[in-house]
């Protein structure tokens, strides 16, 4: 029998391919596609030019978006059987960590905590795991402005937090993809394995499948 989610989350750090997949898979399975609105944040592209500086409201600001859209998400949807997501809500303290200073992240978590008991929960999580060489060559070829202020340092912090965070993570089962050698965009076959491990293949409460080619 074909696997059946409410609410499938795919993650992975920035240029992963996170919003590719997620928009790649809604479309060959009719889901409602649910993407994280960071354009709208106006503390964003100062956060890369200063992060100590604008990494306190930066935060804020991702963390009210991403609350009120998973309230939004936990509604029904009469056109669609199940929801697909670029990110989780959890995701946004792995971030607060590696920015916030010590006085912020305490009054961060006070909020974080009351929001995350009310949020979301996928059924799925799906981390697209990348190198940071192929991690910088996304954000390059995809040519945002601010985004050219992210350095290779940054990145490898993020990486190394996805991963500990990932690796320790049992709320919801989880598939690994490694994409350094992947293509699901342009590659049929490598997305069509992805979507046969997701919507075909058995999948438990506590497993966690690896994907590489």
């Amino acid at each position: 029998m074909p696997n059946s989610f409410d609410f499938i989350a795919i993650e992975g750090v920035i240029g992963a391919g996170k919003t590719s997949l997620a928009s790649l898979l809604a479309e060959k399975r009719g889901a409602r596609l649910v993407l994280e609105e960071f354009k709208d944040n106006p503390f964003l592209p100062k956060f890369y030019e200063d992060r100590e500086r604008y990494a306190f409201q930066t935060q804020l600001a991702f963390l009210a978006s991403r609350f009120k859209q998973q309230q939004n998400m936990m509604s029904q949807d009469l056109f669609h059987d199940f929801t697909i997501s670029d990110y989780i809500f959890e995701k946004d303290r792995i971030f607060a960590r590696l920015n916030l200073d010590q006085d912020e992240l305490a009054l961060y978590d006070n909020i974080f905590n009351i929001m995350t008991g009310i949020a979301a929960q996928p059924d799925l999580i799906v981390f697209i795991q990348s190198s940071v060489e192929r991690l910088m060559e996304n954000i390059d070829n995809r040519g945002r402005d601010y985004e050219q202020h992210i350095t290779p340092d940054y990145l490898k912090e993020l990486n190394d937090a996805y991963n500990h965070f990932f690796y320790h993570y049992s709320k919801s089962p989880l598939i690994i993809i490694n994409a350094t050698e992947i293509d699901f965009v342009n590659n049929p076959d490598h997305l069509g394995y992805i979507e046969e491990q997701i919507f075909e293949k058995p999948i438990h409460s506590n497993m966690h499948i690896h994907i590489a080619p």
